[in-house]
């Protein structure tokens, strides 16, 4: 790895002028500059981290705050996670990820210690307790997720809501009238996590506008909770003949018991997720799904982000609209 000292050895000048022409602390002469410049470019030289930090007061990182929860689909939020690695690496920034579920405390080392220039937050809930703190806060912040309250936040996020009225509206302009939802963990719920909220609100207010019938039941991770929570559905409303997941854990399982109770998939029972276009694509039987556009969350909280550290972002929230794409797990209602 070239060093500053050979960098200097390189254009005939000391060490010092070197880096003074790296922070732009002091005036050097142009001829200087153009020196260390084209020594710098021949030699390959990259300033670490720590030198860059000290000379400039930024880190030149975002942090990304991802807490990871057993009742969460990691998959999903590790693409997130990589997109937004990628795309700030594209912009000459690294990323700092947090997982644990520390809350206001994460930020409040983040805002205190100059550990990152900005912040993106997932995992967002309708009334988060870490924004109090992000609106105070010197460094800018994006959310990839909505809470209930956005002012003066910035937010991308896929339109939960209209997520959810389309899978409805899939399913009712197929003739089914009893829909059932196998949901997220009931801690989700609990703690009012924003994208499941919405899509149950999107759902319901579909329902009740094209008078179907909606049935709502979380459901914890695995085989066994899948199983109890279909039992318990078929019990409350054995007429039903459509469910929306919105679980991934729970796709494969429940194809797998709708087989076992001889209900074919879509002749008898249609199937629609939300869920990632390789969950859809890869289930024993095709989904119909809306596909979480992970990657391109991920991009532009980045783009939103790095606009900000520019001083040219805005406070706004960005929905990406949802998009159904019909595949072999939905199909007209039974007579």
């Amino acid at each position: 790895m070239v060093t500053l000292a050979e960098v200097a050895r390189h254009a005939g000048v000391s060490a010092s002028t070197v880096s003074y022409v790296l922070s732009g602390k002091r005036s050097i002469s142009a001829g200087t500059r153009e020196r260390v410049e084209r020594s710098i470019q021949e030699l390959g030289y990259h300033p670490n981290a720590g030198a860059r930090a000290l000379a400039s007061s930024k880190s030149n990182v975002i942090a990304l705050m991802m807490p990871l929860r057993t009742d969460m689909y990691v998959p999903v939020m590790m693409e997130i996670a990589v997109a937004v690695a990628t795309t700030a690496r594209g912009h000459g920034y690294d990323v700092l990820l947090l997982t644990r579920e520390e809350g206001p405390a994460a930020v409040r080392r983040v805002t205190g210690s100059g550990l990152a220039d900005a912040m993106i937050l997932m995992d967002v809930e309708l009334d988060d307790d870490r924004l109090p703190l992000l609106r105070e806060a010197p460094q800018p912040a994006v959310l990839i997720g909505l809470p209930a309250d956005t002012a003066g936040l910035t937010c991308v996020d896929l339109d939960f809501v209209a997520t959810g009225a389309l899978c409805v509206e899939h399913l009712a302009g197929l003739g089914h009238r009893d829909i059932a939802v196998i949901g997220e963990a009931p801690a989700v719920y609990e703690r009012h996590t924003g994208f499941a909220e919405r899509t149950l609100e999107g759902l319901r207010a579909k329902a009740r506008e094209l008078d179907v019938r909606l049935l709502h039941r979380p459901c914890e991770v695995g085989y066994g909770p899948t199983a109890t929570t279909l039992a318990r559905i078929f019990d409350e409303r054995p007429g039903t003949t459509g469910f929306v997941v919105q679980n991934e854990s729970a796709v494969e399982p429940l194809l797998g018991l709708l087989r076992l109770r001889g209900r074919a998939v879509p002749e008898d029972v249609s199937v629609v997720a939300v869920c990632s276009d390789q969950v859809a694509l890869q289930a024993s039987v095709r989904l119909t799904s809306v596909s979480l556009p992970a990657d391109e969350m991920g991009r532009r909280a980045v783009s939103r982000i790095v606009a900000k550290l520019e001083g040219r972002g805005a406070d706004e929230v960005e929905l990406l609209t949802p998009k159904l794409t019909v595949r072999a797990s939905s199909g007209p209602a039974p007579d």
